[in-house]
């Protein structure tokens, strides 16, 4: 007899576990009191990354001069770009509800709350109520924007979320941005290429602390040429509006100033959705913000009952989020699989784009791990010459003693799909010799990542050695 097992939470971690515990041959119940496809497909990953693409045509058009082409770039129509980013979002979600079909699994469109171990209580929009029962149980319930608590931002027309940074009905002539994370930065590209203002300010002294900050020191040079402001070790005070503009009051180096701008994105942070889950109730032991704690299969101290994805409260990105439904899928129909984070990159959709994968240098040198660097600049690349004029470096961390791959850090055109290359690197162990027995096409930005394991040797074909 088959598994029935329950699903809470539709996003890229909960669909994709209802998809794999499908295929496994489950009965499998998806619960989800909003759209399928979650904030990543809905309100994140898929809706920005189309503005991006937007903004980056718009960038082009706006240099093609430089290449010869006389365009005439009359602006833009931000109904149009907004527009096209619904169309991609639906066709999206219209093909998760279509696996959801091909699957055999039911959706059921309601809050979930635990009722036992063994069954959910769940209500729907109209009020109604029914009794889940389900032999495991998936826990993908995501997370939201948090707003800090700072005086005057909370419930502030002018304030808004990344939700909200979204779906602007126009670009508004400034913005603040409070963060200096991965939304944070995306969201300040796409608006500074369609003409607005952006200032990012931030408590700590950094921008993108899991990054290289080596190649974060190019991308902060290259978001300052696009005009992007960055303040950092800002104490945030007060906001407060006057004249249909936002004001916000701050500290920095002790002392006192106000910014003031159309509005204010927050994008510090987010919360995990575990509060009326009725954990409690059933004893799932939780971490001191709610984060459900689990083992490398997935799997709470309740042995039926597994969660993944941002209520872990860890990494919040959709693919880590999949690959541990996947994960939890397999081990809910009794199978005996092991999650392995080592090769979940780290990708910042910017111009030019950013991606790293496993350990970066300030996190070998805190671990006193020996280890070798190479690097390649762009501008000894052809093809990134010819895309973007060589902005950018690839850079790579082996172990001293096995030169096995510890990490790959790239900033420059396609970064975010090139780094998948460093992701099989770890996940297979490779050392430079296997790294550079391979022959990489010519002319690609993706040569150069062999001529960074080329220069941890100084044996790099294209630039001096040292």
């Amino acid at each position: 007899m088959s598994e029935k097992i329950c699903i809470i939470g539709a996003g890229p971690g909960g669909y994709v576990a209802a998809i794999r515990a499908a295929q496994l041959g489950a009965q499998v119940t998806l619960v989800d009191h909003n759209i399928l496809g979650g904030t990543c497909l809905n309100v994140g990953c898929i809706p920005t990354k189309s503005l991006l693409h937007c903004a980056e045509i718009f960038d082009e058009a706006k240099h093609a001069g430089e290449y010869g082409l006389n365009i005439d770039v009359k602006g833009y129509d931000w109904q149009k770009v907004q527009s096209k980013k619904n169309q991609t979002v639906k066709q999206l979600v219209d093909g998760v509800t279509g696996l959801m079909r091909a699957n055999k699994i039911s959706v059921i469109k309601a809050t979930a709350k635990f009722e036992t171990q063994n069954s959910l209580l769940l209500t729907k929009q109209d009020g109604s109520a029914q009794i889940v029962q389900a032999d495991k149980i998936i826990i993908a319930v995501g997370s939201r924007p948090e707003i800090p608590n700072i005086s005057g931002l909370e419930g502030n027309p002018l304030c808004i979320d990344s939700t909200g940074a979204l779906s602007l009905e126009e670009v508004p002539k400034e913005m603040l941005v409070i963060g200096g994370g991965v939304v944070a930065v995306e969201l300040a590209t796409i608006y500074s290429v369609f003409g607005c203002k952006v200032t990012m300010l931030k408590r700590s002294p950094i921008i993108l602390p899991s990054m290289d900050q080596e190649l974060v020191d190019i991308l902060v040079k290259s978001l300052a040429q696009r005009k992007i402001d960055i303040i950092t070790g800002v104490k945030f005070l007060s906001a407060q509006n006057e004249n249909a503009r936002i004001k916000l009051n701050v500290e920095i180096a002790g002392q006192k100033k106000t910014f003031e701008a159309q509005k204010i994105l927050v994008a510090a942070g987010r919360r995990i959705n575990t509060e009326n889950l009725g954990l409690e109730k059933i004893g799932i032991a939780c971490g001191k913000n709610g984060e459900i704690l689990t083992d490398d299969k997935m799997q709470t101290n309740i042995k039926n009952i597994y969660a993944i994805g941002d209520c872990l409260g860890k990494v919040m990105l959709a693919h880590t989020a999949s690959a541990q439904g996947e994960v939890a899928a397999e081990n809910a129909c009794g199978h005996n699989l092991i999650y392995d984070g080592r090769t979940s990159p780290i990708c910042v959709y910017t111009l030019p784009e950013f991606a790293g994968v496993g350990a970066t240098e300030d996190e070998l040198k805190s671990k006193n791990i020996d280890y070798l660097v190479g690097k390649f600049p762009l501008y000894a690349n052809g093809k990134a010459l010819i895309a973007n004029g060589g902005e950018g470096m690839i850079k790579i961390l082996l172990g001293k003693k096995y030169n096995e791959v510890l990490g790959v850090h790239i900033i420059g055109p396609r970064a975010t799909d090139m780094i998948a290359c460093g992701a099989l690197m770890i996940g297979f162990e490779a050392t430079i010799d296997d790294v550079c027995a391979c022959i990489y096409a010519h002319p690609t930005v993706s040569e150069a990542i062999r001529e960074a394991f080329l220069a941890a040797k100084s044996r790099a074909i294209h630039i001096p050695n040292k």
